[in-house]
């Protein structure tokens, strides 16, 4: 669970650090990138741990990338839609529901 939460919240900052600076048109570049590169800091600071204690934990990589890639699509999806006020389409739910089935054959046990 602990890699999880950790994931979580360095997905967070790292969606802020690659778009919140979209949305402050009125920076220089160079604002924008020391900005996002401070707010980085933090994701790694929380996914360097994230990942070793998965690797503890009993994740493999392959197992560990690709919780990554799902909080990844949720955390985004919540950024975009409350933060940058993007439309949110059905076509994205359904592309959700079948890398959530990518997660599934993952985990799985069982041979396909």
């Amino acid at each position: 669970m602990r890699t999880i939460v950790l994931l979580f919240a360095s997905n967070v900052f790292m969606t802020f650090a690659w778009y919140y600076h979209l949305k402050q048109q009125g920076w220089p570049l160079w604002k924008a990138i020391l900005v996002s590169w401070l707010i980085a800091l933090f994701e790694y600071i929380l996914m360097i741990p994230a990942n070793r204690y998965g690797k503890v934990d009993g994740f493999n990589l392959f197992q560990l990338k690709m919780i990554q890639e799902v909080i990844t699509l949720v955390v985004f999806c919540g950024f975009a839609v409350w933060v940058m006020k993007e439309p949110f389409h059905w076509r994205y739910v359904a592309s959700f529901v079948l890398l959530l089935g990518a997660a599934y054959l993952m985990f799985s046990k069982q041979p396909v």
